[in-house]
């Protein structure tokens, strides 16, 4: 691809690779993650060279399942890697989490191709976190801006229609938005940390019709005699991941038909990723019928899916929701991410946040077409996040005691 010239004095090459596996660990991990938390930057795992890797490595996310890989790396002519950009060429719109089918079946009615498209994302992955993979610096905004503009080449190049970067930090977004993407809004529920020192706490900050539902629920959910397991580093064992994964199958099937991570995956994961992974798992009678998977980053705790073999009342939402913010409460994490979608988190205290996503599109009159839906969307979905917000379980007294301070 072609070479940007920059402030730095010296041309800014973009260059694509065809697996993450062509880009040293510790170079990427110098974009993604910078060490220590470099200037109050928080690692993310699923940035991370091991999560895309073992994504890849897996067949999850290959040419063959609809994603193949085209990671853009921005380098010095010597080959010093400045950035870096997670990007797939897709020819679907499944297990991405910000939904464009409308748009793909609009364009093709009218004679358009709208696959291949290229996607920016996490694959599978709804949580938000930086694209545009560049460690602080002085000449850290060319190389975003290299970047950004090299994706748009990479689409030209692959005859794609488009370009989605989705799950992207605000700042990413404002960026590609002032260089000609298209901007979207739409929303998740967080729990956030009110410095609670126990899990008692948080429910003390809820109404108390709330409050008492809430326990209720936890009790129901282990009255059948369930247990409670928190596993993570050594914990998590082949046989374990085995127990995992069917779980996963079982569920995963009855609600996408086809699940999309392979049992390989797993295994990677736990050989590369343990300490930052965290499997709430319930037993019944000696054996595990249900659990949930976290991904464990320096301020957040990241619910990613859940399965189970045996289904009783309210076990979803503590497996999924209430041992997530006790675990948070206990290791002094800022907030709980649980995924995409699901207003009935509302009641448990995870409050609507908002997503941002941008949207490069070739077709002028594609274009314009998606820019009038999205400015109407933007415009509910605000009105949406606002309404919900209002609708919050916790105590309004607090509200008017922080208002007051």
């Amino acid at each position: 691809m072609r070479a940007y010239k920059t402030a730095m004095e010296t041309d800014l090459r973009i260059r694509v690779v065809p697996a993450i596996a062509d880009v040293p660990a510790a170079a990427w991990e110098a974009c993604a993650n910078p060490q220590a938390n470099c200037q109050g930057r928080a690692y993310n795992p699923f940035i991370s060279h091991a999560f895309l890797s073992a994504l890849e490595t897996s067949g999850s996310a290959t040419r063959r399942t609809g994603w193949q890989p085209q990671h853009l790396i921005a380098e010095t002519q010597d080959g010093t890697i400045l950035g870096a950009v997670p990007a797939y060429l897709k020819s679907h719109s499944r297990g991405e989490y910000v939904f464009d089918a409308g748009w793909a079946e609009a364009y093709e009615r009218a004679g358009g191709s709208y696959y291949p498209k290229v996607q920016v994302c996490v694959p599978f992955t709804p949580a938000t976190g930086r694209r545009l993979l560049v460690p602080p610096g002085e000449n850290a905004g060319q190389v975003r801006q290299g970047l950004a503009s090299g994706l748009i080449e990479l689409a030209k190049l692959r005859d794609a229609s488009s370009v989605h970067v989705t799950f992207a930090p605000e700042d990413e977004w404002r960026l590609l938005g002032e260089l000609g993407y298209l901007q979207r809004n739409d929303q998740q529920f967080h729990w956030e940390n009110a410095n609670y020192a126990t899990f008692e706490d948080f429910l003390g900050a809820l109404a108390a019709r709330k409050r008492k539902a809430i326990r209720r629920e936890r009790r129901e959910a282990l009255q059948p005699g369930i247990e409670i397991a928190w596993l993570t580093g050594s914990d998590l064992t082949e046989s374990v991941w085995d127990t995992f994964f069917a779980f996963y199958m079982e569920t995963g099937s009855r609600k996408w038909g086809r699940p999309y991570l392979t049992r390989q995956f797993y295994s990677l994961i736990g050989q590369t990723m343990q300490q930052s992974i965290l499997l709430v798992m319930a037993k019944r009678a000696g054996r595990f019928i249900a659990g949930a998977i976290n991904f464990i980053g320096s301020d957040a705790l990241y619910g990613r899916h859940w399965g189970a073999v045996e289904h009783h009342p309210f076990l979803h939402f503590e497996l999924c929701y209430y041992q997530a913010i006790d675990f948070a409460i206990q290791n002094r994490l800022a907030r709980v991410e649980a995924g995409a979608q699901g207003e009935h988190k509302l009641a448990r205290g995870y409050m609507p946040v908002a997503t941002h996503s941008a949207h490069y599109i070739a077709d002028p009159a594609l274009r314009r077409a998606i820019a009038d839906y999205l400015k109407r969307e933007r415009a509910y979905v605000a009105a949406a996040g606002a309404e919900l917000a209002a609708m919050g379980p916790f105590r309004k007294d607090l509200d008017l005691e922080q208002t007051s301070k």
